[in-house]
């Protein structure tokens, strides 16, 4: 037997073992998606064993390629794959496949299972984080590398299917990446014809490669089956630096089936047993055996391991003579990917005094960046094409383009939902801190990508400004009414809407330091007074979440809860209160997640339990502050879509007023008292 048939056998081996465990764990499981592992197994096999630089024994060595499955139903493809090569992934793992407190879940979830990049199971997703994670290498590379030192110097692959493509955000993510001409990502695209319903025919008749094209990126075609072919396609998009590249990859989805290949039945569902031992006599296996893994096949994929701390070792080296030479940017190096911050970034925060006059805390972020951009290297980001109206510029520093990969902002084009995916993808590549902007009212289009920074703990910064129908005459259809209780609702995203410019300042303080998850920061268009600290205490309670503002002497008769630009309403209010014999203590609550984290006894000290009559002003829909104001309570929000009128008009007409406020104070101290 000659060589050549030698490897031909053992690669063909290598790829069955990939499809016959994806379809054993899928029957195991009753549950899952055989067809795309199976379908995809040649195109991965390539990759992973030919292309990809790794280290399965260090999943998170910094120079290594990124890989995304953006498929996610398919993750037995990647478990497999990463079983096989040697990552710390158990064959018990994958017999586990679905089921509680497994490390092997329906779709990838990064931080769970060793070698998942990121979290994908929503379509679109993994394709955008890609675009973020190339865009933080290109970021990187131009930061940090020097000549003959290329420290930052990895590739960004995906396989990618029709699902992901259909999928709105695609067009966003594919675009913005064809404009930058991200050459360093390269995509494959798993072409089996095939969705849930039936054939993509049904509504998928677009020419996919054409449209990738006309966004700027290399395109090819191939077979997905052909190996040969499609080591040539990869090889020749490493070679295309200047645009990021899509392989086609016509592939037959549970490729070796003899009933259901090229059938929707094999995509979200098992084969069947009876169709299992008629796959694996197909594929010549043999189809008594289950999680089959040859001796040999295992030997080939573990060279991995080895390969991967020889590339690192090589790695090392590169950096230690770096060092040497570059003592100042290795030390930043080393401080970026720890994730901590480096000193002097508190000491550039801004301060502000009321004699400082009244300022949008839209504004106040703006200057908090500007302020803190020289101390903190990879904080990157930009605004969904509203920069001017987020302040979320980097004045001092250029704008990230082809040919300036080093510039700090990004123009995100107004492509909210990408701009939430890509944020993730650099959060995901690690050393950079991202942030981004737009209007409030739009996180509507970010909020599957924001739920992903939430599920899977990134340190990813949302700039939300124009919090409220204060924004005035752009009317209803920009005015946020549901959105803050419907992100608070949200597990594990921060939520903060500070009151002034030195709460503002706290809130950025907060989400600076927060390293477990993403944090959202609701900022107004109108200017707000800065509150004297002289007489009132710190803002530094915005770290606890909730703090007592103003308060009364003995126990109040009424507490006034508040967030954001409503709590110079309310202190207002409490004036007129004490005007009348009522004492009043004013709490500031820009955060509830925050509030919750608190011990009960701090809790109970802002909020005392024997303090029924409650009343909390916010200009949103009060869903969830009963938790806080109690069955006696009130709460001064708003439960209709907004208006078209000056700011001052609407927080008229809607009840934001200090005598409003104070008859609604009136009315629950009253009724608490019967």
């Amino acid at each position: 037997m000659s060589d050549t048939t030698t490897t031909d056998t053992l690669d063909q081996l290598c790829v069955n073992t990939i499809r016959t465990l994806s379809m054993d764990a899928v029957q195991k499981a009753n549950s899952g998606h055989p067809g795309l592992p199976m379908g995809a197994a040649d195109i991965a096999y390539v990759l992973w064993t030919r292309f990809l630089k790794h280290s399965p024994a260090n999943p998170s060595w910094p120079n290594r390629d990124r890989f995304v499955l953006s498929g996610g139903h398919g993750s037995m493809l990647v478990y497999s794959l990463l079983h096989l090569t040697g990552y710390d992934l158990s064959l018990e793992d994958l017999m586990n496949f679905r089921q509680w407190d497994s490390r092997t879940p329906g779709h990838p979830e990064h931080g769970l299972t060793p070698g998942v990049e990121t979290t994908t199971g929503p379509l679109g997703q993994g394709l955008a984080n890609g675009v973020g994670m190339a865009i933080a290498e290109r970021f990187l590379a131009e930061t940090f590398n020097r000549p003959d030192y290329p420290i930052v110097d990895n590739y960004t692959y995906a396989i990618v299917t029709d699902g992901d493509l259909m999928e709105g955000i695609s067009h966003e993510a594919a675009s913005l990446a064809g404009h930058l001409g991200l050459g360093k990502l390269i995509y494959l695209y798993d072409d089996n014809h095939i969705s849930i319903d039936g054939p993509t025919e049904l509504t998928y008749t677009e020419d996919r490669c054409a449209r990738f094209e006309a966004y700027g990126w290399h395109v090819q075609q191939v077979d997905g089956h052909h190996r040969e072919a499609i080591a040539r396609a990869i090889r020749s998009a490493q070679a295309e630096t200047n645009h990021p590249s899509l392989i086609a990859c016509r592939t037959h989805i549970a490729y070796g089936s003899p009933n259901k290949q090229d059938t929707a039945a094999s995509h979200g569902a098992p084969l069947g047993e009876e169709e299992i031992r008629l796959t694996k006599q197909n594929l010549g296996w043999p189809s008594d055996a289950q999680f089959y893994i040859p001796d040999e096949v295992l030997a080939h994929f573990r060279q991995a391991v080895s390969r991967g701390e020889e590339l690192e070792k090589e790695w090392g080296a590169l950096f230690d003579r770096y060092s040497a030479e570059y003592p100042d940017l290795a030390v930043t190096w080393k401080q970026v990917w720890s994730g901590e911050l480096p000193s002097g970034w508190e000491e550039a925060l801004p301060s502000y005094a009321p004699d400082d006059g009244s300022v949008a805390t839209r504004s106040v972020s703006g200057q908090v960046l500007n302020a803190i951009g020289s101390t903190l290297p990879t904080l990157l980001g930009g605004s969904a094409d509203l920069s001017p109206s987020n302040n979320t510029e980097l004045k001092e520093y250029p704008w990230l383009q082809t040919g300036e990969f080093g510039g700090r902002n990004i123009h995100f084009g107004v492509r909210e939902h990408a701009m939430g995916s890509i944020m993730n993808g650099l959060a995901l590549y690690g050393a950079v801190i991202p942030y981004g902007g737009t209007f409030l009212v739009f996180s509507d289009y970010m909020r599957p990508a924001i739920r992903l920074a939430a599920l899977m703990e990134l340190p990813v910064i949302y700039v939300f400004t124009h919090d409220s129908v204060a924004l005035g005459e752009d009317g209803p259809t920009h005015q946020p009414i549901e959105h803050l209780p419907s992100l608070r609702a949200m597990p594990n995203l921060v939520v903060l809407r500070p009151g002034d410019a030195t709460e503002t300042v706290e809130a950025w303080r907060v989400a600076l330091e927060r390293h477990e998850g993403p944090v959202a920061l609701l900022l107004t268009r109108q200017k707000l007074p800065v509150l004297d600290r002289s007489v009132l205490p710190p803002a530094e309670g915005v770290r606890r979440g909730a703090y007592v503002l103003a308060d009364s002497e003995g126990t109040p008769d009424v507490i006034l809860l508040a967030s954001g630009s409503e709590l110079e309403v309310t202190l207002a209010a409490r004036q007129q209160l004490a005007e009348q014999g009522v004492k009043a203590r004013v709490v500031s609550m820009p955060s509830w997640e925050l509030f919750e984290q608190q011990p009960p006894e701090y809790r109970d000290e802002v909020l005392p339990p024997e303090v029924s009559a409650r009343l909390a002003v916010e200009m949103a829909a009060p869903a969830g502050w009963e938790r806080y104001v109690g069955l006696q309570g009130d709460v001064v929000g708003i439960n209709r879509f907004g208006a078209s009128a000056p700011y001052e008009v609407l927080l008229e007409q809607f009840g934001f007023t200090a005598e409003n406020v104070a008859l609604r104070a009136l009315a629950v101290v009253d009724r608490t008292r019967r």
